[in-house]
């Protein structure tokens, strides 16, 4: 094997590796869109499995703004559940503001003194 031979390969493996994400995405986005009826979906496959380039690129022509769309609200979904998720997390792991605010439901009446025990335990686990 040639050193041209060499870079060869690596140039068509690249244009393979990049087709393959192209496809992958395309698929990804045809399933996660819920405004695309099942049959229509059904079409999209197909076509990528017996005209994959051609289908592709009339995909990206068509749905291709509309698929940047539906890629920036998933981000945005998950960038969201993300936070609210380590919001909760850090809410629970402040043991000491956890029982200030049972401390402060227990000196309003709102509260026993059992239930501030039980608070406090819980909070301290």
């Amino acid at each position: 094997m040639s050193f041209g031979d060499f870079f060869l390969f690596l140039f068509w493996s690249y244009l393979f590796i990049a087709y393959l994400m192209v496809m992958f995405q395309i698929i990804g986005d045809i399933f996660r869109d819920r405004e695309l009826s099942g049959g229509m979906k059904a079409v999209w496959f197909i076509g990528l499995l017996f005209l994959p380039i051609v289908t592709a690129v009339i995909y990206l022509i068509v749905r291709g703004k509309q698929m940047s769309e539906r890629q920036v609200q998933a981000v945005q979904k998950a960038q969201g559940d993300a936070d609210q998720y380590i919001q909760s997390v850090a809410r629970r792991a402040n043991p000491a503001e956890q029982i200030s605010s049972a401390k402060g439901l227990l000196d309003a009446g709102t509260i026993t003194q059992p239930e501030f025990d039980r608070l406090k335990v819980k909070a301290l686990a």
